[in-house]
């Protein structure tokens, strides 16, 4: 009982003694108000939901924004900018620079977002970049910013899971020539992301989805990705 009550308090920060002694009772467990409240630890601060439960429900209002920098084969600094709804992991804006202001940051989000699709939220980190011009145009749109703790990249963890995948499933396998080189290498990613690869929270399916194949449907034909770097397998009609 003492596993069970500690689990129910953990994850309900806001329980008092009498919602989880109700819940004990359900379980069959019957124990006092009065040895509940004894044994729960005294809260330093008012309850609330924590940053992961935000962000699980609130996953089909967010949009989450961030940078990342890609180096040529001239050594010059690129710079990719993402737009990644949170509910179905849909990239829906990718964009490269070579000069990237808060002027041109603004631009991006009215792109992403066109015909009043703008999400409730938009989450993102401290960088400087997100000047006034940005954080004004946001607001014009309707949308409220949900700026990270500082030094925390895991408070925005779908963009960073997805940078990081761009990385390891495209970029570390090529050299990139110039902006224009990027474009290319991104978009044929964004294609691959939305259309084949597998997503564990979407059931392993891709955020356009996918139907399964049946079997008496044909022989596995193989369908180069991203220049060859991934495949999908498909069953020939």
């Amino acid at each position: 009982m003492v596993a069970c009550r500690s689990a129910i308090r953990t994850e309900n920060a806001g329980w008092g003694a009498p919602r989880i002694k109700a819940e004990l009772a359900l379980l069959g467990h019957d124990v006092s108000q009065a040895t509940v409240a004894k044994y729960m630890r005294r809260r330093t601060r008012p309850p609330s939901q924590t940053w992961k439960t935000f962000l699980k429900n609130h996953a089909s209002d967010i949009a989450a924004v961030d940078f990342f920098v890609v180096p040529t084969v001239t050594f010059r600094l690129l710079y990719g900018f993402l737009v990644l709804r949170h509910e179905r992991r849909e990239i829906v804006h990718l964009a490269v620079t070579a000069n990237p202001t808060a002027a041109w940051t603004a631009r991006q989000v009215i792109e992403a977002f066109p015909w009043d699709e703008a999400s409730r939220y938009l989450l993102r980190d401290r960088d400087g970049i997100y000047g006034e011009e940005f954080t004004a145009r946001v607001k014009e749109m309707g949308i409220e910013e949900v700026v990270t703790a500082p030094r925390n990249p895991w408070q925005n963890p779908y963009c960073e899971r997805l940078i990081g995948s761009i990385r390891r499933e495209c970029l570390d396998h090529v050299i990139v020539l110039g902006e224009e080189h990027l474009r290319q290498m991104l978009r044929a990613y964004v294609d691959y992301h939305h259309q084949d690869r597998p997503h564990q929270s979407l059931q392993r399916r891709p955020p356009h989805g996918r139907d399964v194949e049946p079997l008496d449907r044909g022989r596995v034909i193989s369908l180069p990705r991203v220049g060859g770097l991934h495949h999908r397998y498909t069953r020939a009609a």
